[in-house]
């Protein structure tokens, strides 16, 4: 989850200024950039339980510990919440989740260091600590009621409304980690084209990433269940958005939906304001009921853009949402994968050929089908891994014409090899921790913390 907006006191007067501060995100290609963005559950060593906030070895003693490597911290209500440094942030999910928010980068090379070298830093400390750092999906043996809540305000506020609106919402927060990358786009045109590339082939890197088979110690008949939460967390603010493959879809189109959406909360002075399920619209009327009179800034319109939580969510850039969280070597493959697809024009246009006469029933039934059947889900003739081959092949050749070489010559193609076997195999990650869990691991859910932490 998001840090609080920076202070930005403009007030909002008129619809006008919303669509101009997503619009401002449109940059030339020589200024595009790479921002990756990836969770992991932080368990103790001794017993595999989830960590707490206190503690001598708890998530607070894990961010101060952090701060030897020059990350500053940042504290809501006398408890450090995040750590910042260099345009990079470290955040904290409602159930203790490690989240980097990585700094925006020119290519895959740079992003992927950066991940190598947080993941470095959080094991010296978590060695220290006697915690380790595990790369799923979803929490694999811990019941909702067993994890402990980190002290956010916006979550208490969340906490108390997801039950409102969903089955899964406090899952959600509490049991599920992902990766995403964040790709900027040149123009209205070109955020609509890679908007449409991106949420039609969500499904795929679903089915690509889903490591997340397990829920309570046993499997659920899943591949990815993080990615089923979201079908019954909220609808006002999650799923495929069909508007976005309409005619006239628009920045303006956008800032619409995200008006739509229920608010969470209004920061003021530091503190988190509850008013879920309250109106953005009203709130540029001076009719919040929470704050008469009071018109919204910029810094509640960026905020508010962080609680709508669609497969792609746009802000001034685009976000990847649709992956399940998973093991060093797959973080690096994401914001290659998207790259290769997104910010090279002829990839760019491959890809849309790949989609554009997939209808709404299709895309909804891939959303639908591939938490469970992951690659072996039917598409027209085929599987998702017919498409899954077919995109990273798009992918692979958009990384070598963008030519971005690594000291050994080697483009960011590289990264795309870890997923070269699965397609080969038709094996998904999720398939092969069942097989290891029906097999050598003997039904010991326990095997997964083992084999599976950074």
């Amino acid at each position: 989850m998001s840090a609080p907006a920076k202070s930005n006191v403009e007030p909002i007067h008129c619809k006008a200024q919303l669509v101009e501060y997503i619009a401002e995100g449109s940059k030339p290609r020589e200024k595009w950039r790479i921002g990756t963005e990836h969770e992991k559950f932080v368990f103790h060593l001794a017993d595999n339980r989830p960590v707490a906030y206190e503690g001598e070895n708890g998530i607070r003693a894990l961010l101060q510990g952090l701060t030897q490597f020059g990350w500053e911290p940042i504290e809501e209500s006398g408890h450090v919440i995040a750590l910042t440094q260099d345009g990079a942030n470290i955040t904290l999910e409602p159930g203790g989740q490690f989240e980097l928010s990585g700094a925006p980068l020119v290519n895959v090379h740079q992003t992927c260091r950066e991940t190598n070298e947080h993941l470095t830093q959080v094991k010296e400390i978590g060695q220290k600590l006697g915690v380790g750092f595990l790369g799923l999906g979803f929490n694999p043996k811990w019941k909702r009621e067993d994890i402990p809540w980190m002290p956010k305000g916006r979550y208490a506020i969340m906490r108390r409304y997801m039950p409102l609106k969903g089955n899964l919402g406090l899952d959600m927060m509490l049991r599920t980690c992902t990766v995403q990358v964040n790709l900027d786009f040149a123009s209205e045109a070109d955020m609509v084209k890679k908007y449409r590339v991106a949420l039609a082939l969500q499904p795929i890197a679903t089915a690509l990433w889903a490591n997340s088979p397990f829920v309570d110690g046993k499997p659920s008949g899943f591949e990815s269940f993080r990615a089923n939460i979201w079908t019954d967390t909220d609808p006002d603010r999650t799923g495929l958005l069909p508007f976005v493959f309409e005619d006239g879809m628009s920045f303006e189109r956008h800032v619409d939906y995200v008006l739509d959406v229920p608010m969470y909360f209004v920061y003021r002075d530091g503190k988190y304001i509850d008013v879920a399920g309250s109106s953005f619209r009203d709130f540029m009327q001076g009719k919040l009921a929470a704050l008469p009179g009071e018109l919204p800034t910029m810094g509640d319109w960026a905020d508010h853009l962080t609680t709508v939580f669609p497969e792609v969510r746009l802000k001034r850039y685009l976000e990847m949402r649709g992956a399940d969280g998973g093991p060093w070597r797959r973080l690096c493959a994401l914001p290659a994968y998207w790259t290769g697809l997104l910010y090279d024009t002829v990839a760019l246009d491959a890809a849309w050929d790949l989609v554009k006469d997939w209808s709404m029933e299709e895309r909804a039934a891939l959303r639908a089908g591939v938490p469970r059947q992951g690659l072996k889900t039917p598409f027209r003739k085929g599987t998702v891994l017919d498409i899954a081959r077919q995109s990273l092949k798009i992918a692979r050749d958009g990384l070598d014409r963008r030519a971005e070489h690594d000291q050994f010559g080697r483009t960011e193609s590289i990264f795309l090899e870890t997923l070269d076997r699965m397609v080969e195999t038709g094996m998904s990650p999720a398939d092969e921790m069942l097989a290891d869990f029906a097999g050598r691991w003997n039904g010991d859910i326990d095997e997964v913390f083992r084999e599976h932490c950074y």
